[in-house]
């Protein structure tokens, strides 16, 4: 039985600057750690979009600023 479990970016980019792995892995990591970095965005962004009047107010974000970063697409920092 297999099991997995779930790295975070900054493990993944410790992983990656271990000099000791061979290229392919490194590539897998860096591969990781892009996947990683654009599930958190869409996740994020999609959280914002979902806030109330109050919450936005709470976070200091007006609702013009709130829906411009969520709708950016994930790959955009």
């Amino acid at each position: 039985m297999t099991q997995t479990t779930a790295l975070s970016a900054d493990a993944l980019a410790h992983l990656r600057d271990t000099r000791t792995l061979p290229v392919i892995s490194v590539v897998a990591i860096n591969l990781a750690v892009v996947l990683s970095k654009w599930a958190t965005r869409r996740r994020t962004r999609l959280a914002l979009s979902q806030l109330t009047q109050q919450q936005l107010n709470d976070v200091g974000l007006t609702p013009h600023v709130a829906y411009t970063e969520s709708r950016r697409v994930f790959w955009r920092a």
